[in-house]
């Protein structure tokens, strides 16, 4: 599992596919993993919206 510590300076396109493949396998919802990871939901939703991708909650994704 890659570790999202340090997700404000990843590429958002690899945070991107970390982040949903641990929605999609280690978690059923974003407020869980960000729990998990001590990260701030906020800021993750802030950075992966300014790459164009929403969150959505229905099937637990980044589109």
């Amino acid at each position: 599992m890659m570790s999202l510590e340090k997700f404000a300076s990843m590429d958002p396109y690899i945070l991107l596919s970390a982040v949903n493949m641990q929605l999609r396998d280690e978690y059923s919802s974003l407020e869980e993993l960000c729990k998990v990871h001590d990260i701030s939901q906020e800021e993750l939703v802030n950075k992966l919206k300014a790459a164009g991708f929403e969150y959505v909650k229905e099937i637990n994704q980044f589109k």
